[in-house]
């Protein structure tokens, strides 16, 4: 538990935390939701847009089929209810991110209705988060402010960037479930994971095509009434949600046992300060004046076109886990984490089918130890590099230490493993002679640890066996060593 989280836990021992999520995921669709313009991130401003997305007069929106698809998807990902009938309000407001004048959203209909996602706890067990809906909407064009923070409070102006109004969204709505700032990490995890496994978005934060903000509140422990929440927005990074979340929670136990009162508004939290500030009074959905769409038709889903949406969607992260524990006996602990992104499952599964001789935990150790170090290096690993020197581990031909340094070896420069480890020398000294003649002279060089071995202290045994593993350079069969260095200190 970090510092800041065991401080937000004493502050919180007569109050309970209330946390609910909205998420926006932009559509990985290769146009736009209501128009044919085309989405490409980074793109010159404002060369991407229509009269459709300009709004013109006498334009008409069509719903992009594809977004449609997509959300049905992340609704079958969520557990969510799919509507049979889904229909599109305009969500009136004015500013200039907006040419409309209105967002083109869902309220009355959503296509994804109630849902939940069941969460791994990191201790074995799960907590379930309800999804109140996922519905479709339109994106707001990009607005850059200029000046030093990048931030409208402290811009002498802006600029407006229209190329991403009207790209496709699915607003993610969560029930108020969550219960501290580290659940609302794990859940955002497993959200993010599940919808790049089904590859409707890229959920890249950076680039904004995943945002989340928190709503959040306190109640005396063990109340059933809901406290006034406050939404934390702008938050770009997991991490930075967790500690927004933290100080929030701190900011409304000060207020509240100071005698205040906590205010329905937007805030901000600065990762840089750790301040929490005042952007405006938060708006409720009757300021919007939603009202259906009348240039719109409602969509009617049909059990036949959901089957087909769900006949096209990958393994999702949660019942891949299941079925590493039940397929390669790995802990549920091993197969949360190999399953943290699509990408570290799919290379661990290939690479168990590739090995011939280590077991699927071996495997699933050094995928979660030296190939996620080495990629965190920006270091590309093939699955048969890994299976190469796994293999050659498992059966004792080299060392673990001697198998890194192969690994990374082959990683940067290629080559076979096997090829490398007979060229070079590096196999795995079994021999007891050559152990012995070593072990020997470690003994008699450390008189000191023997007598200490020899009184009792037998955790000196780890000692000798990392001066046999130095002395040869890694090549030493650590467990025949350590065998032989009993066998030998007993004797003496």
């Amino acid at each position: 538990m970090t510092l800041q989280a065991q401080a937000t836990e004493d502050r919180l021992e007569a109050w309970e935390p209330v946390i609910g999520l909205e998420i926006h995921l932009q559509l990985a669709t290769k146009t736009k939701m209501f128009c044919r313009c085309r989405l490409e991130f980074g793109a010159a401003p404002n060369t991407h847009v229509c009269p459709v997305c300009l709004a013109h007069p006498g334009v008409l929106p069509v719903p992009n089929r594809r977004a449609v698809d997509y959300a049905i998807m992340i609704g079958l990902a969520l557990n969510c209810e799919i509507a049979e009938r889904t229909t599109f309000s305009r969500k009136n407001y004015f500013y200039a991110d907006s040419p409309k004048a209105y967002q083109i959203s869902q309220y009355e209909d959503p296509i994804c209705g109630p849902g939940y996602l069941d969460v791994p706890d990191g201790e074995g067990g799960s907590f379930r988060v309800g999804i109140t809906r996922a519905h479709m909407e339109e994106d707001a064009a990009k607005l850059v402010h200029a000046g030093s923070s990048g931030r409208i409070a402290d811009s002498s102006h802006s600029f407006v960037d229209f190329n991403r109004v009207g790209t496709p969204l699915v607003e993610v709505v969560t029930d108020p479930d969550i219960r501290t700032p580290e659940q609302a990490k794990r859940f955002l995890t497993l959200l993010k994971n599940t919808i790049e496994t089904i590859a409707v978005s890229d959920c890249n934060m950076e680039e904004g095509s995943l945002r989340c903000d928190a709503n959040i509140s306190i109640r005396p422990r063990g109340a059933t009434e809901l406290g006034t929440k406050t939404e934390l927005k702008n938050m770009n990074s997991f991490r930075f949600i967790e500690r927004g979340i933290h100080a929030e929670l701190a900011r409304q136990v000060d207020l509240v046992e100071r005698g205040q009162e906590v205010e329905q508004e937007t805030l901000h939290y600065d990762p840089t300060t750790g301040a929490i500030r005042s952007l405006r009074s938060k708006e409720l959905a009757h300021d919007y004046r939603y009202f259906p769409e009348p240039d719109l038709v409602p969509i009617e889903v049909t059990p036949e076109h959901i089957e087909r949406v769900r006949a096209d969607m990958a393994e999702l992260p949660l019942a891949r886990m299941a079925r590493f524990e039940e397929a390669y006996g790995l802990s549920t602990y091993d197969a949360e984490v190999l399953n943290l992104s699509s990408d570290t499952a799919d290379f661990y599964e290939t690479t168990v089918a590739l090995t011939t001789d280590a077991d699927h935990k071996l495997v699933a150790n050094w995928t979660m130890g030296e190939l996620l170090a080495l990629q965190k290096e920006g270091v590309v690993v093939t699955p048969e590099a890994l299976a190469g020197v796994v293999d050659l581990v498992a059966t004792k031909k080299i060392s673990g230490a001697v198998g890194k340094e192969v690994l990374g070896r082959v990683a940067r420069e290629g080559g076979d493993p096997a090829e490398i480890v007979e060229r070079e020398g590096l196999a795995q000294v079994s021999d007891e002679g050559a152990l012995r003649s070593v072990i020997e002279g470690l003994l008699d060089a450390n008189p000191k640890q023997v007598e200490q071995y020899k009184g009792g202290k037998e955790s000196l045994v780890g000692f000798f066996v990392g001066g046999v593993m130095k002395a040869m350079q890694g090549k030493a069969d650590p467990g025949a060593a350590k065998a032989l260095i009993v066998e030998l200190l007993e004797a003496r």
